[in-house]
This record gives structure tokens, C-alpha cells and sequence, in this order.
């Protein structure tokens, strides 16, 4: 004998059975999601990037890419104040050699560079040409400011540190968060006429990372003003 079951019986059921099919296919099927995919990169503090130009400077290129394999900061927070000495601290130690320049990674016009920066020995045109070229781009940023060096055109490994400084890194006591904007000093703040006056004051050679460098101190264009 069949069973009915009341109207509302039925209709209750009829709506238990669509709501299983329909969490079915959620959970059984992939369904497309509205929302856009979400990648997580890591990523460091600047405020501006320059792009280096391996093809002009190789050497000068191979050895920065190189420093940065080995630890050193890709980041130059600009510091021109204390340039003297920070190329001071991080050449200690490492011997010339006739026929080379004493490369630096980080730069001594960098907060970050100074004892412990990586040293390699270029050619005097690569390592003056780039010396140049990066104080020409960097002009018109004030101290403070943190430049993220990415190397265009380059080959990793193309050429090796020959010498590398020993030294560990001095803790800085500086912090460029707690640097006051209206202090800051950009290196056409210091201005020298001619050549006497840096050798008066003590500066030379300037180099092109050094307050007070300019193209008409420096005649033969190499990045070094006031040699001799």
C-alpha cells in the first residue's frame, strides 16, 4: 500500500535534497575564483633605482654583481659626508696594485659601505669612467636617499673580486630612518672654483662621489678631479 506524505513533509525534503546538490558541486568541483591571485615577494627598502650599464663599464658591473652574490647591499643610502672616511676604513689593508684602482661594493659615498666593503682591482678607465657615470646620475639626489643599483646587460661571474677585505663590518650607529630632511646636503652644496682650492682644503684628488666634484675640475673626464 503506498505511503503519502504530507504536502509539507515533501517540500522540505525536496529543499534538504537541492541544498545537498548544490554543496555537492561546490565542494566537489573546482570552482573560478573572482578574486586575483596574491603573490607574496620579497622586497627591499629604496627610494629610486639606476640601472648600470654593464656593456660601458663591465668590470666595474661584473664586480658589483659579484659583491651582491656575496652579501653586500644592492642598496646605496647616499652619505656623501662621510666619503673621506669611509673609503678610508674600507681600503685599509688592501694594497695597490700598479696598473689597477681599488674598486669599492658598497661605494664610500654609501651609508652602508666603509669597513668590510668588498674590494676588487679594475682598470683605471673602467673604474673612472663608471665612478663618473654614477656621480652624474646620482647628482641631483640628496643624502638620505637609498638607490637601488641594477645591473643592465650584465653576465654574473664575467669578473672575479681579485682581493676581498678580511675586516667584519663596523656596526653603524647611523640610522637613515632618524636622518632629519632639512639637514640633508646634496654635493653641489659644496662648490670648488678651481683645483687650488681643493688642494687648500685638502680634498684631492675629488673623486666623482666626493662633495664639491665637478666636470670642470676634472679636464680628461675619467672621474677623478685634481690628481696632481
Amino acid at each position: 500500500m503506498a505511503t503519502f506524505l504530507p504536502f509539507g513533509i515533501r517540500k522540505l525534503n525536496l529543499i534538504l535534497l537541492i541544498t545537498s546538490l548544490l554543496l555537492l558541486g561546490v565542494g566537489g568541483c573546482a570552482m573560478p575564483s573572482s578574486e586575483p591571485a596574491t603573490t607574496t615577494v620579497a622586497s627591499t627598502k629604496y627610494d629610486v633605482i639606476v640601472h648600470f650599464p654593464a656593456a660601458q663599464y663591465p668590470e666595474t658591473a661584473a664586480h658589483i654583481q659579484n659583491a651582491i652574490k656575496d652579501g653586500e647591499s644592492p642598496v646605496c643610502t647616499l652619505d656623501r659626508g662621510d666619503a673621506d672616511a669611509n673609503r678610508s676604513k674600507s681600503l685599509a689593508g688592501i694594497p695597490t696594485k700598479s696598473g689597477y684602482d681599488r674598486d669599492e661594493w658598497p661605494m664610500a659615498m654609501c651609508d652602508e659601505g666603509g669597513t668590510g666593503a668588498d674590494i676588487a682591482y679594475i682598470t683605471p678607465s673602467d673604474n673612472r669612467g663608471a665612478g663618473s657615470w654614477v656621480g652624474n646620475h646620482l647628482d641631483d639626489y640628496s643624502d638620505g636617499t637609498r638607490v637601488l643599483f641594477v645591473i643592465d646587460g650584465g653576465a654574473d661571474g664575467d669578473v672575479k673580486p681579485t682581493s676581498k677585505s678580511t675586516s667584519t663590518k663596523s656596526t653603524s650607529t647611523k640610522s637613515t630612518d632618524t636622518k632629519i630632511a632639512d639637514t640633508k646636503i646634496k654635493s653641489s652644496s659644496v662648490t670648488y672654483r678651481n683645483c687650488s682650492e681643493v688642494r687648500a682644503a685638502g680634498k684631492n684628488p675629488l673623486h666623482a662621489s666626493d662633495p664639491g666634484y665637478s666636470r670642470q675640475l676634472d679636464g680628461d673626464g675619467d672621474g677623478v678631479a685634481c690628481e696632481n
